[in-house]
């Protein structure tokens, strides 16, 4: 297994004589300058950095690889959190109530903890888009007519319909993590789409979700199970402004919280 040698560069291609840095290729790829192991890479280091050469496990020399690395671009990753990130934050700060430490089934939809996620229940209220009185439906001025309220263990979404329901969880985002939210394997393989908006920095309340049945049949939803996971990311230093800094308009939400200016 070969090596490769970074120098730094004022401009592309010129280069001082002593390297920066030596940067051993991820063992088992032949294709080491596509996967290198950054984790001797100085943090401080900023600027444009050259790969001078590399040679593989045959002796072959691979043709020259250029790519430009900032400091700013190597400290902005944002690791996802694990398991025992979740249930320390859930624990400690109650990021999540209730919370489940495990995964639950038992003929469930599940939810709970996961390796690097926490699936999500949704609450057994919903709001059904119908067109009985044809309203449009207008963000800036929502009519309370475009829905039904249905309130029980079941909801049924009519084909290439559309509900709005809430979480059964309550949370807490911390200041410097950001939520992405994305749909379970049970209901996407039947065509129900959920979509959720980033959970911000400092964030809380119940979280309201878009469900879509996207089939031209009916389509089931069980209330007081799993409806979608979250991923946490944590980001690199906290933002200026948080959702409660500027006041978010959907801050400590209650019930399924509809469009609002």
């Amino acid at each position: 297994m070969g090596f490769v040698k970074f120098f730094t560069s004022v401009n592309a291609g010129e280069k001082v004589p002593e390297p920066v840095f030596e940067c051993q290729p991820i063992p088992g790829s032949r294709f080491g300058p596509k996967l290198l192991d950054f984790r001797r890479f100085d943090r401080q280091l900023t600027g444009r950095l050259s790969c001078a050469s590399f040679r593989g496990r045959f002796g072959a020399r691979s043709p020259r690889l250029a790519t430009a690395i900032t400091h700013s671009e190597y400290r902005t990753r944002m690791p996802i959190k694990s398991d025992k990130w979740i249930r320390r934050m859930c624990e400690e700060h109650n990021m999540i109530e209730p919370f489940e430490s495990g995964q639950v089934r038992d003929g469930k939809i599940s939810y709970g903890i996961s390796s690097y996620g926490y699936d999500i229940r949704v609450s057994p209220e919903f709001k059904v888009f119908t067109n009985v009185h044809n309203s449009i439906v207008d963000p800036k001025n929502f009519d309370d007519r475009s829905f039904v309220d249905i309130v029980g263990p079941e909801c049924i979404i009519p084909p290439n319909s559309f509900a709005l329901a809430r979480t059964e969880e309550y949370f807490r985002i911390p200041r410097d993590v950001l939520v992405i939210c994305v749909g379970k394997s049970t209901y996407a393989r039947c065509g129900l789409i959920v979509n959720v908006t980033p959970l911000e920095p400092t964030w809380e309340g119940y979280l309201t979700l878009e469900i879509s049945n996207t089939t031209p049949l009916p389509a089931k939803v069980y209330g007081g199970e799993g409806i979608a996971q979250l991923l946490f990311f944590e980001g690199d230093e906290e933002p200026e402004v948080a959702y409660a800094d500027r006041k978010g308009k959907y801050m400590k939400q209650v019930g399924v919280t509809l469009p609002r200016m």
